[in-house]
Order: C-alpha cells, then sequence, then structure tokens
C-alpha cells in the first residue's frame, strides 16, 4: 500500500535544501581556503538533492521565505564574525539537524513502494555530507570551547538578573543597585572561572591516568585534543561577566526597576538559546521556553524574597 505524499514535509524538505544550498554558495564570498574547498564539495551535492526531493515530492519551484532568510542572515553574519570555527560549527550543526530530520522521512516512507528511492536519498545525504563534513570536524572543531562560552554567558546573565531583581526591591535606589550587581558579577565570573579551572583540571588528570594504563598495556591511543583547565577558565569567566552586563546595563542607562532588565536579557537569552539549540542540534523552541522558565523562576523568586526581606525587617537602603 502506497503511502499518501506528504505535501507540507515536502515542502519543508525542499525549502531546506534550498536553504543549504543558499548559505553554502554565499558562504564561499568569504571562507578560507580549506572552508571553500568543503564547501565547493558539498555544493553539488545539496544541488543533487534538491532536484531529487523536488523530483520526490513534485514540487517544480520553491523560494525562501521570510523566516529563512532572516536565519540566513544570522547564520551568515555569525559565520563572518567567527571566522572558520564559525563556519565549520554551522556545517556541523546542519549535519545533525539533516540526519534526525530525514530518519524522521525514513520512518514515514520505509514501508512505502518509494522507499528504495528515499534511502538512496538519504545514503547519499548520509555517506557524502557525513564524510565532509566530519572530517573537517575533527580538526577544526573545539565543542569545549563552544560549551564554556555559552555556559559561562548564560550563567551570567540568568544569575545576575536575578541579582539586580532581588536588588531593586531591597534597595531604594539605582546607584546601590548598580554597585552591589557590579560586585556580585565580577565575584561571580571569578568563582564560575576557579570552578571551571578545578573541573577541567580533574577531567585532564583522570584523563592522563587513563593514557598512562593503555600506554603501559600497549594499547593504540587516540590524540584528543583537550581544552586547557587555564583556557577554559578564562574563557567561562570573561563570558561570564559579559553575560551579566546584559541585565546591568539599563541600570546604567537610568532604570528604577527590574522591567527593562528583564525585557532586554529575554530578548538576548531568546537569541542565545537559539543560537546553542541550532548548534546542539536541540529543538530551538523547547531550549527558548526552558530558559525563559528559568529566568522568570530567577526574577520572581529573587524579587519576592527581597521584598519579603525589606517589609519584615524594615529595612531600607
Amino acid at each position: 500500500m502506497q503511502t499518501k505524499i506528504d505535501a507540507k514535509l515536502g515542502k519543508t524538505l525542499v525549502l531546506d535544501e534550498l536553504f543549504d544550498l543558499t548559505l553554502y554558495k554565499r558562504m564561499l564570498a568569504f571562507a578560507g581556503t580549506g572552508e571553500k574547498e568543503i564547501l565547493n564539495k558539498l555544493i553539488p551535492i545539496e544541488t543533487k538533492h534538491l532536484a531529487a526531493w523536488q523530483n520526490f515530492f513534485k514540487i517544480s519551484s520553491a523560494r525562501l521565505g521570510f523566516g529563512r532568510e532572516i536565519k540566513l542572515f544570522v547564520l551568515l553574519s555569525l559565520a563572518r564574525l567567527s571566522g572558520s570555527a564559525g563556519i565549520h560549527l554551522i556545517l556541523q550543526a546542519i549535519e545533525i539537524h539533516g540526519i534526525k530530520k530525514y530518519l524522521s522521512v525514513w520512518e514515514i516512507y520505509k514501508n512505502d513502494p518509494l522507499g528504495k528511492e528515499i534511502k538512496n536519498i538519504l545514503e547519499d545525504e548520509f555517506k557524502h555530507e557525513d564524510e565532509i563534513v566530519s572530517s573537517a570536524k575533527r580538526t577544526k572543531i573545539y565543542p569545549e570551547r563552544v560549551r564554556d562560552i555559552f555556559l559561562g554567558f548564560n550563567d551570567g546573565l540568568v544569575e545576575i538578573l536575578g541579582a539586580v531583581s532581588g536588588f531593586f526591591a531591597a534597595f531604594e535606589n539605582n546607584i546601590s543597585v548598580l554597585i552591589a550587581a557590579l560586585t556580585v558579577a565580577v565575584a561571580g565570573s571569578i568563582s564560575m572561572a576557579a570552578s571551571a579551572f578545578a573541573s577541567q583540571s580533574s577531567q585532564k588528570e583522570v584523563e592522563d591516568t587513563e593514557t598512562g594504563k593503555k600506554i603501559f598495556l600497549g594499547e593504540k591511543i587516540l590524540e584528543v585534543r583537550g581544552a586547557s583547565p587555564l583556557r577554559s577558565a578564562t574563557i567561562v569567566g570573561i563570558f561570564y561577566f559579559f553575560g551579566s552586563l546584559v541585565p546591568i546595563l539599563p541600570v546604567i542607562f537610568g532604570a528604577t526597576s527590574p522591567l527593562y532588565s528583564v525585557i532586554v536579557a529575554g530578548i538576548i537569552i531568546i537569541a542565545v538559546s537559539y543560537i546553542v539549540a541550532f548548534l546542539s542540534g536541540m529543538d530551538a523552541l523547547k531550549r527558548i521556553e526552558t530558559n525563559l522558565i528559568i529566568i522568570a523562576l530567577a526574577v520572581g523568586i529573587t524579587y519576592g524574597l527581597a521584598s519579603f526581606a525589606k517589609s519584615f525587617f524594615g529595612i531600607a537602603i
């Protein structure tokens, strides 16, 4: 029995292939020599796959909509700003999303008479793109560094937003809020850096012990360039402070309530959550919802506790 062709799914697949193809072509304008070599291999593959999906779902033509044009602009801007590492991260992310998407298509059509045609397309997708992108990823991508950047930034933003909200409830003027928030931001960045250093040092010690055991046993050692504990600590600490500045900036410009800090932090956390979700292959909406809930809890609890403490003890600063 033949499965009914899903027109909506077909349109999504075709537009996604068109998006990837357009992204690769535009990246060529500023990519380095090594990245151009990879992109020049990916472009004909994407062109072939786009034609295959169009033929399979009987879609003669397609144009990127407003949402995909915005996404294209954001990714190209990110690639320009971050250079080689950014391009490789984007290619890796597209690979992860592609695998998840194509496996869902296979589940729909694997028992269909058209399943063989789908299988051929998917095998081509997996084998060729995975080979090209993963080979570059092994030498160019440093996931620990990306993790440290977003870990520090996200923690700094959320924690200091909660602190700013509590300070506004406890203090009478924004100067006191600003001084307290900056003090906590500096202390927090040092604390986060120290924690990251301790964590990475412990991990490195365990890895060195394991490597020593394998050498003794004569086992093959795969060279893995992990993050330096000092470098990791520095990145986490710096980006924690950058993240903490997001809710502090409205206070610097004279805000007298936490509302503006919450609005600014909310906008930034949505953008950061989307980028993290894209790079890690997660569901973007779920990631955004989770972080917004965390922000709401941080603001609500700290503001409530500070207001209660102020009224209970009758202290005004």
